[in-house]
């Protein structure tokens, strides 16, 4: 296993051009699959520096085992801080996948349904129609309650009633109590920047000092720019890509949900009239030349993310990065994975293509 690795001059810039000529609208435009480690790290490489972002951390796991994970580029540009597996990031939208498990444990539980009306947790909703908790969880609440599908981070964070009424605690305690500290997670809390943080036990200068800053990019320089102070069911949660690839493991072996449970998170939902979409319970589920893909993506103010899932090989790959560039050029939200260079790169090498981690 790689972690960490820091030289600033490794990348031959034979590799990085060659590299930058399978990029979108680079060279011939097409992506040939890389029949290496060292040309995958290159093709990151390359991404970061096309996409223009700071400094990313990035896993793959392999059944129950890390396999393989790096930083790539500056954490923090000013102090000279590599980015590093351990480097804590935001994790945006990546949070939902956290917080559709929470959930579900209370629909196990009994003491939530998916078939509730949202208005139970005091949750009101424009429109006409009665929105039931699997409607926001599946971003199938808009217009005609369960008819349509429309990526919407908002009405996914007023899941955050249906946690505290349903389950009796705070998001951030329910989180807390279930995923984080199950699994000892030390580098995985809400935003430091709100209260919730608390709730962590963690030192918050300690914590924040291991955290990747937040860049936008512009006129060719990096602006350092504050993270967002939100937390909650749609966002928020900061964590490592070692971390979140620990909770990828734990979802595999079903520590969290029971086999039957955590099947229907990733089955996508459907409308009543058979049309099928590219989203489940806090999760999308799409198809990447025919082979089943689980996967989340994450957007927000100097911070994006990308966790993608392979049941059937066992594997995952996790992306953190601490500017938008990982999401910001990609339809992810419409469920079209097969846009982003950054999956292609991880999906054509060791799920399509011979590539082992």
């Amino acid at each position: 296993m790689k972690c960490g690795l820091r030289p600033r001059s490794s990348w031959r810039s034979a590799a990085l051009l060659c590299a930058f000529a399978f990029l979108p609208g680079c060279g011939s435009g097409t992506t040939a699959p890389v029949q290496s480690i060292e040309e995958f790290e290159n093709r990151l490489e390359a991404l970061r520096s096309a996409d223009h972002i700071a400094g990313i951390s990035a896993v793959i796991t392999n059944g129950q085992q890390i396999v393989w994970s790096r930083g790539f580029g500056d954490a923090d540009i000013a102090a000279a801080h590599r980015a590093e597996a351990a480097t804590v990031f935001h994790l945006a939208s990546l949070t939902k996948t956290f917080a559709s498990t929470v959930i579900l444990q209370l629909v196990e539980e009994g003491k939530v349904s998916l078939n509730d009306p949202v208005s139970k947790f005091g949750v009101i909703v424009p429109g006409g129609g009665a929105v039931l908790v699997r409607h926001l969880m599946s971003h199938t609440s808009e217009g005609v309650p369960g008819t349509r599908f429309a990526y919407n981070g908002d009405r996914f964070g007023l899941l955050d009633s249906v946690v505290s009424r349903g389950g009796g605690v705070p998001f951030s305690a329910a989180l807390q109590q279930r995923i984080i500290s199950r699994l000892a997670l030390t580098r995985t809390a809400p935003n430091p920047r709100t209260p919730d943080f608390t709730v962590s036990g963690l030192d918050r200068q300690s914590f924040e000092s291991n955290m990747a800053r937040g860049y936008t990019y512009g006129g060719g320089n990096f602006t350092a720019t504050p993270y967002p102070d939100y937390f909650g069911t749609a966002a928020g949660l900061t964590a490592s890509a070692l971390d979140v690839a620990a909770f990828s493991m734990a979802m595999d072996r079903d520590l969290f949900l029971l086999p039957a449970t955590k099947a229907l998170a990733f089955t996508p939902a459907t409308s009543p009239s058979g049309e099928v979409f590219p989203y489940g319970l806090g999760w999308f589920s799409t198809t990447y030349q025919g082979v089943r893909i689980i996967w989340h993506y994450g957007l927000w103010t100097a911070n994006s993310s990308l966790i993608i899932k392979v049941p059937d090989r066992g594997l995952s790959f996790v992306v953190l990065a601490n500017t938008d560039g990982l999401s910001a050029r990609y339809p992810l939200g419409d469920g079209k994975l097969e846009s982003s260079p950054w999956a292609r790169a991880f999906l054509d090498a060791f799920v399509i293509g011979n590539l082992k981690p």
